[in-house]
């Protein structure tokens, strides 16, 4: 499982006309994002993702949360958890009765949930998009531009809480239509966290009769 939520991660999101100071300006709003994401130990995110493809008639919507310290984190999305304990990934399936145990991938093309709240510094091209006003929080958007003319993405906006310089929401859009959502319910920082929370025990799914898949 390769959420992207982020891209399509929660990711988490129509444009205006552009002028000498919007890429400038987006980025500076991107860059307090930043800064104030890397100053928190732990992020806990609950959000809800949409995926819809009108052509395709294709509708999805589930809900998932995250913790996140460093480059750790725990994902539990669409009846799965993923884990990655800093070393490797391991992807729980329940129904499946399943573990795979693999490699962190090293592709740059590839929004892991550890760069999720990141993954926008690198590869984009930045422009000043619209305000909304939600439930009396303002929310700028920023409109990312993927920089590879042959990336299956098209463009991604960014609401971003003006009070808060919290990633609100994240909508993807892709070359072949599809538009992800990805809205954040919950965010809260600096959580009190167990020590075994990163930590994988696969003795207690062998014991529980797990099939371990490595790759």
């Amino acid at each position: 499982m390769k959420p992207r939520i982020l891209i399509v991660i929660l990711a988490l999101l129509a444009v205006s006309s552009a002028t000498a100071q919007q890429p400038e300006k987006a980025k500076a709003l991107l860059d307090e994002v930043y800064d104030k994401v890397r100053g928190y130990d732990n992020i806990f995110v609950d959000f809800k993702f949409e995926l819809n493809n009108t052509e395709a008639n294709v509708r999805q919507e589930t809900r998932g949360d995250l913790t996140l310290q460093g480059e750790k984190y725990v994902l539990n999305y669409m009846g799965a958890q993923q884990l990655y304990d800093g070393d490797k990934v391991y992807t729980v399936v329940p129904e499946n009765e399943e573990v795979t145990i693999e490699d962190k991938s090293d592709d740059p093309g590839t929004v892991s949930p550890s760069r999720m709240l990141t993954f926008y510094r690198e590869g984009h091209n930045y422009a000043w998009d619209v305000l909304q006003n939600v439930q009396g929080r303002k929310i700028q958007y920023v409109k990312l531009t993927p920089i590879d003319s042959d990336s299956d993405i098209r463009s991604i906006l960014l609401g971003i809480d003006v009070e808060t310089k919290h990633i609100y929401r994240l909508i993807e859009t892709g070359s072949n239509g599809t538009k992800t959502t990805i809205t954040v319910n919950s965010f809260k920082t600096d959580q009190p966290l167990s020590k075994s929370l990163f930590t994988f025990d696969e003795q207690k799914f062998t014991d529980d009769g797990y099939y371990i898949i490595r790759n």
